[in-house]
């Protein structure tokens, strides 16, 4: 019994390093942006390519997992966090650490899908299972919320690279604790490795990224052009790639049944609309209020707090209501409070702002738990980690979809596009903001929507590879 839940413990270390460096860097964003002498497209990149690099690897690093085994990949890929983190802390220049943030994403996309499908290993009652998700899926969420005041915490004692520092101590106890404590777990049937369908993977998610950002940033030019089209191409060929093969990397067959792809387009549009108004909120504190990046951190630790809390407590809202109804309830809560934030201005006093991210971290805590145990019990184990990396893939892209298209909004109602992050005026820059979250609130109270519509339990529950008990309204049977 101990040794499952000291297990958990350090799985949960895994999610809070990924957390924690996606946002960490909000705060430090106007320091190292100085030192280094950046353009503001360099610090969206900073902001971007991190999340962009996890999203076209997560569905592969599963996939991967499956095969060579969940504990040796999480192993090998925490010392390749510290390794890029120490990369990353001594960059001397904008390029070195925008390539050093790409191999921390190529760290991390291998380090999340891990985690999940080794709980889902690990706990094998159900109860237990929901419980050790929540606290997971807790940690992962009070990670991304705390992120800000870590990062400012740092830059109020040491240099900007001291962010990405901290990450090396938590790596050393993650790899020496999981050498002792975890299981391996591996498909013993994984067939052969697939590197056409994993080019094919990368190029898709690559692409379509790219073009969607370009586009939001520049307009259409030839080179978005032809990113969107490749992209595209190859994501219908790898889908036609995975229907046909006996092994796939991703079961796309899942996508067919609604209630799989609704949780997965969920998570997907309500990260798309949070993150970016997150990540400028925390410069949004500095460039308009004037706050320091540990008062800024602090600003934003009432979403922090409501993330750990409720992240817990959504395994016990389960048992008395359907996974439906409070997913759906979870993703309007956030939606609400962004809606709250596009009254925004220079002279907003903090007290609205706290009530909304405490708000925002509530919704988040219980959304982020709910989703993510519908999809990791919807397998069998040995394929909980190409499960895993779905969803991990659709909160990745919504980060960065998210910070790239939302920030490129706050540019441009700001009337300052190209320098908007670092010298728009204060009036300018609470304006995007107010846009920003205006844009958001609509993608989150749309997601609510549809988990309400798709998560609706079908007439033939039983025939589907879910537990028809999660689509049930009224408590989870004991």
């Amino acid at each position: 019994m101990t040794h499952r839940w000291l297990a958990l413990g350090v799985l949960s270390l895994g999610v809070l390093l990924i957390g924690v460096d996606g946002t960490a860097l909000a705060v430090a964003a106007p320091t190292f942006g100085r030192d280094l002498g950046m353009t503001a497209t360099q610090i969206l990149w900073i902001g971007d390519i991190y999340s962009f690099v996890l999203a076209g690897l997560l569905v592969n690093m599963g996939s991967l997992g499956d095969r060579i085994g969940h504990k040796k990949l999480l192993l090998c890929s925490a010392t390749g966090f510290a390794v890029a983190s120490l990369a990353a802390a001594y960059a001397p220049t904008a390029g070195m650490l925008i390539a050093a943030r790409a191999l921390l994403g190529v760290a991390g996309a291998s380090l999340a899908p891990s985690t999940l499908a080794l709980i889902r290993g690990v706990f094998d009652n159900p109860r237990e299972r929901s419980v050790a998700v929540g606290i997971w899926a807790s940690v992962f969420s009070a990670g991304t919320a705390l992120g800000p005041v870590i990062g400012g915490l740092c830059l109020e004692h040491f240099w900007w690279g001291a962010v990405f520092l901290i990450n090396v101590p938590v790596v050393i106890v993650l790899v020496i604790g999981g050498w002792l404590l975890l299981p391996e777990l591996r498909n013993p049937t994984p067939g052969p490795w697939d590197p056409i369908g994993v080019g094919l993977s990368l190029v898709a998610i690559l692409g379509v990224v790219y073009a969607t950002k370009q586009a939001a940033a520049q307009g259409l030019h030839a080179d978005v052009v032809v990113a969107g089209v490749t992209g595209a191409t190859a994501l219908i060929l790898f889908v036609r790639r995975q229907l046909k093969s006996p092994y796939p990397l991703i079961d796309v067959r899942l996508f067919a049944n609604r209630a799989f792809s609704g949780v997965i387009a969920a998570n997907l549009l309500s990260i798309l609309g949070l993150s970016g108004v997150l990540f400028f909120l925390s410069q949004f504190f500095q460039v308009v209020n004037g706050y320091s990046p540990l008062q800024a951190g602090l600003a934003e630790l009432p979403a922090a707090l409501a993330a750990t809390v409720f992240g817990v407590l959504a395994g016990v809202a389960v048992r008395h209501w359907s996974p439906r109804a409070v997913l759906a309830t979870a993703l309007a809560l956030i939606g609400a409070a962004l809606a709250s934030l596009t009254f925004i201005s220079p002279t907003t006093p903090y007290l609205p702002l706290g009530i909304a991210l405490f708000v925002i971290g509530a919704g988040l805590g219980l959304a982020f738990t709910v989703a993510n145990d519908l999809i990791i019990t919807s397998v069998p184990p040995e394929r909980a980690g190409a499960a895993a990396g779905i969803s991990e893939t659709a909160y990745e892209l919504g980060t960065a979809l998210g910070i790239a298209l939302l920030g490129s909004v706050i540019a441009t109602v700001s009337r300052e596009q190209g320098h908007a992050l670092l010298t728009a005026s204060k009036d300018g820059f609470a304006d995007g903001l107010a846009a920003a979250a205006g844009i958001g609130s609509g993608l989150l109270l749309a997601s609510a929507f549809a988990v309400w519509i798709l998560l609706k339990p079908p007439p033939e529950c039983h025939l589907l590879p879910y537990r028809c008990h999660d689509f049930e309204e009224g408590p989870v049977p004991q």
